[in-house]
């Protein structure tokens, strides 16, 4: 039970009590003593030996859920039936829903929408099959797969515990950029048979959005699929973290009066998001870029048995720099963390360039602490919410399968991605520009827009868009 429920929140308790045994005042004096404040009471029963209620209770301190629920289950005639809270009732049956556009009220409307009249339709479409993009869900719809293999933090939990995150997914494309989204969790983790799969229903989505895929079976499954598929594959764990990271970096480094080219940059975490952000700084032109793993710098001296660490260390690390973690940071510009939280330590920023940029992004503990730090560095980023400077995905693949569903892109290429994060970028004035202040609200709506109509001139500059726009 204790897994279900978070300090700090509100949960919802459902009581039976014999009256016979036990009055309300007991348990209400219970929950105060565990340090919970009752906020609301809803009778849900009531006859004259028994009384059902909900109370919906606010909690506060560490510990104090499972204090609370202890306490309820050791007093006599009171039966603890049920526990939750907000997070799970909204979960409950899924958080999105399918309904038509158009109602069907008579015979009419049901021959037009179904048989016979939607056969002119289907005849259409296989005579021309473009048509699939005017004529069917095909020209706003995403499929979100995953195969639950690499979940949040959670790790390997397999397809069905992985379906509330893809179902997420789903609303935030929805609500962010109109775009239609259903979750896909395969119950495989077979590489070929998840690229099979993935072809098998592309003929009814515009675009796969790839999640929680764990490295390295991702970057095959996602290049294979870029290969063999007309539209565009996109895995969000390696280049919507890329994306918003390179955003955040560009206004850092203008903040702090550097450039992209010059500046010695560390990646900590060389793992499906590091190396996707090492690509797509590579492409912006940087030049000094040093990665860390478990094997210490990765250097073209050495070989190593995973192929994704080889090619790392065949395109970064030019002073061929050796060591580990300290070694790589001492005199450096930027650290860029994917990797595990409390790696980073203060002595570590210490031995950095003056005004030194720090991107700590593992989640949910970062690789430091930014009030362990936050004196000494100029700029601190995390990945999450409740620190400024969030790297958010929510801000790239919303606008950047926008951009890419309006032009009909084959792909969605590195142009396309530069674009979207000079959008992201570009949302925050040079007057609005600070310390804590690089990245845009996801709520900002004008970054959805912006992304999409670079996304958009980078697709038809690149000769990837199967449609003019012209805006």
């Amino acid at each position: 039970m204790r897994s279900q429920m978070a300090d700090g929140k509100t949960i919802i308790l459902r009581l039976e009590i014999d009256t016979t045994l036990a009055q309300f005042g007991r348990a209400a004096t219970a929950i105060e003593q565990a340090k919970g404040d009752i906020i609301a009471i809803d009778v849900i029963h009531t006859d004259k030996n028994k009384s059902v209620r909900d109370l919906t209770v606010k909690i506060a301190e560490q510990g104090a859920a499972e204090r609370l629920t202890n306490a309820l289950r050791s007093l006599p005639g009171i039966r603890l039936l049920h526990i939750s809270d907000r997070t799970f009732l909204l979960h409950l049956g899924g958080k999105i829903t399918i309904q038509p556009k158009t109602p069907i009220q008579n015979r009419d409307d049901l021959s037009r929408v179904y048989t016979p009249e939607v056969a002119r339709v289907c005849q259409a479409i296989h005579e021309e099959p473009s048509k699939a993009y005017t004529l069917t869900i095909k020209r706003n719809m995403v499929a979100v797969v995953s195969d639950g293999s690499a979940v949040l933090g959670l790790g390997n939990i397999g397809p069905y515990a992985a379906m509330p995150v893809m179902e997420g997914k789903a609303m935030l494309f929805k609500q962010f950029a109109d775009v239609d989204a259903f979750p896909i969790c395969l119950d495989t983790q077979d590489t070929e048979q998840i690229i099979a799969a993935v072809k098998n229903i592309a003929p009814a989505f515009g675009g796969i959005n790839l999640e929680d895929i764990s490295a390295p079976r991702c970057f095959e499954i996602e290049q294979r699929l870029r290969q063999e598929l007309d539209i565009p594959v996109f895995h969000d764990d390696q280049h919507g973290t890329a994306v918003v990271l390179y955003a955040g970096l560009l206004n850092a480094l203008k903040l702090t009066g550097r450039n992209l080219k010059e500046a010695r940059i560390v990646v900590c975490g060389i793992g499906a998001a590091g190396t996707a952000c090492t690509k797509m700084l590579l492409a912006g032109g940087a030049q000094h870029i040093v990665g860390v793993d478990r094997a210490g710098i990765l250097s073209a001296e050495r070989s190593y048995d995973n192929p994704m660490w080889q090619w790392y260390a065949d395109h970064t690390n030019p002073q061929r720099l050796s060591g580990d973690l300290a070694e790589a940071l001492a005199g450096a510009d930027v650290f860029i963390g994917v990797s595990a939280g409390g790696i980073l330590t203060r002595a570590h920023i210490e031995s950095m360039a003056k005004e030194p940029i720090v991107f700590a992004m593992a989640n949910p503990e970062p690789e430091i602490r930014p009030e362990l730090a936050e004196d000494i560095v100029a700029v601190f980023a995390t990945g999450r919410s409740d620190y400024p400077n969030q790297i958010n995905n929510v801000l790239c693949f919303p606008g950047i399968f926008r951009g890419a569903l309006d032009s009909r892109a084959t792909t969605i290429n590195e142009e396309m991605k530069l674009a979207a994060a000079e959008a992201i970028a570009s949302v925050i004035s040079d007057d609005e520009l600070n310390r804590l202040y690089i990245v845009p609200s996801v709520f900002n709506t004008r970054v959805v827009e912006e992304v999409r109509r670079r996304v958009i001139h980078a697709a038809q500059q690149s000769g990837v868009s199967r449609r003019q726009i012209r805006e």
